[in-house]
């Protein structure tokens, strides 16, 4: 069963809130005149860009871009790239002997970017300067999943003396690994982020993606507005974001091959 953060259905009612609020300003128009298409869309391309926060990520799970262009007064063509974190739901951080912090068995951070094409479609149109459009998405395309080694501050001499000294032992920065690193209490931080940058492996996959975005706001040359829907993305091998202790069966329940999740996207841009 999916699990959803409360901060997630905290954001979607704020924009839901926002949103609802906005239509609630927009004048009202007389239905015997609708307005011209010209006066609702009065623009060809738009260009928009994103905080991204999902079930899968942490805190804020990443950004994104779209280029759109309107094919007719329903229609639009759009591409996006997206950069996004995932963490692995058992990861627990550990508080060391020195003040330090690492995650229990982590041995990679894993990042996606997800290039994709897609189409959009008008649902309920807004007025030109007020109100809210609610537009139909859906998109898909590659995924790179980018596995970059976790790497910690491991104090070598502890592991034999028992006590650590942080002047005279001998102190290294490499990739976490619960069984070379068993010795627990030798672990003093976790490693700088881009320590292992150098070592980063790619595992592809793909991903299809459908949701809906409210837009709001008072002027035709920009867009602001929120995205929520439904990703599922599928990768070639388990993404190993997690290492087990000694049980390598262990391997299957820690890790993932297929990551569904829930999204929100907060965006702005400009149309032209």
């Amino acid at each position: 069963m999916l699990h959803f953060p409360c901060r997630f259905w905290g954001l979607l009612a704020a924009g839901l809130f926002v949103a609802v609020a906005a239509q609630a300003q927009a004048p009202l128009r007389s239905a015997s005149v609708p307005a011209a298409p010209s006066d609702e869309q009065s623009y060809s391309k738009e260009f928009i860009y994103g905080v991204n926060f999902n079930t899968q990520g942490g805190l804020i799970g990443g950004v994104s871009v779209r280029s759109t262009r309107v094919l007719d007064d329903q229609w639009m063509r759009f591409w996006s790239l997206e950069g996004v974190m995932l963490k692995n739901t058992k990861e627990e951080r550990i508080n060391t002997q020195v003040g330090g912090s690492y995650i229990d068995r982590k041995t990679n951070h894993a990042f996606v970017l997800r290039p994709s094409v897609g189409l959009q479609r008008i649902l309920f149109r807004k007025a030109a300067d007020a109100g809210v459009q609610v537009n139909g998405l859906l998109s898909a395309g590659p995924s790179l999943g980018l596995l970059m080694p976790y790497y910690i501050s491991f104090d070598r001499t502890a592991v034999q003396t028992r006590v650590i000294n942080l002047a005279t032992d001998e102190i290294v920065n490499e990739q976490y690994d619960p069984v070379k690193h068993a010795d627990v209490g030798a672990i003093l931080d976790r490693g700088p982020l881009f320590s292992g940058i150098g070592e980063t492996q790619v595992v592809p996959g793909f991903h299809l993606r459908g949701g809906l975005s409210f837009e709001y706001g008072r002027y035709r040359d920009a867009v602001t507005g929120m995205e929520v829907g439904f990703l599922v993305e599928g990768y070639t091998k388990r993404l190993l974001i997690l290492s087990p202790s000694n049980n390598p069966r262990e391997v299957d329940g820690l890790n993932r091959q297929l990551f569904p999740s829930v999204y929100l996207t907060l965006f702005f841009g400009q149309r032209s």
